[in-house]
């Protein structure tokens, strides 16, 4: 008995030292090859190379390639209900001039403007939008003042509660308050269609 248990521990030291002599061969591939049997590359590994060169990134861009939204200035920041019924967000015109032309739906003045504006505001459109800010008046008739002017393309707010026309201090009809593009009003008072146009064509080309 005491003979086979010495000749079985033998066979088991020799079964370990032949198991540890394999591990020793496997880690010293790895070494040479710089990955693991079977694994990712090892860490701190080059990676390969694919021939192409590393493409810049731009810290500036969103994921999407577009730039950055303009910020919002203060001024901006109010939302409206228009003559037809859509929800109006002037935060989204941030980063242009922009004009509100307060108007009344029985202002002989405004009526004399109204020609003006609807030849202009398609014109600048994209560069200078002109939105219309209808008060002191009835629904009813601010839409047929759209109507007999030809105003349908030009954006126009509801305001029958003058919630607009106090947060813009506009006492009296008609006033343009002009916004530049940087959120600053340099303009609050009346223009006639000539000045009007002027402005807005210095504004574009700004």
């Amino acid at each position: 008995m005491r003979i086979s248990r010495a000749w079985t521990g033998a066979g088991q030291l020799r079964r370990a030292a032949t198991a540890g002599a394999l591990v020793v061969a496997l880690f010293n591939v790895a070494a040479c090859t710089g990955t693991a049997p079977g694994g990712p590359a090892a860490a701190g590994s080059a990676p390969t190379s694919t021939g192409a060169p590393p493409t810049p990134t731009d810290a500036a861009s969103t994921p999407t390639g577009e730039p950055p939204a303009a910020r919002v200035p203060d001024v901006l920041r109010f939302t409206g209900t228009t003559l037809g019924g859509a929800a109006f967000d002037a935060a989204r015109l941030a980063g242009k001039p922009v004009v509100l032309w307060f108007w009344a739906p029985w202002c002989a003045t405004c009526a004399s403007q109204a020609w003006t504006v609807a030849e202009i505001e398609p014109r600048y459109r994209d560069t200078v939008p002109i939105v219309g800010v209808a008060g002191l008046g009835e629904r009813k008739a601010m839409k047929e003042f759209v109507t007999e002017f030809d105003l349908g393309a030009t954006q126009q707010i509801e305001d029958t509660a003058g919630a607009l026309w106090k947060r813009f201090k506009v006492t009296e009809q008609s006033i343009f308050v002009i916004i530049d593009r940087n959120g600053t009003v340099v303009h609050h008072g009346f223009l006639d269609g000539e000045a009007l146009t002027a402005k807005v064509a210095a504004l574009a080309g700004a």
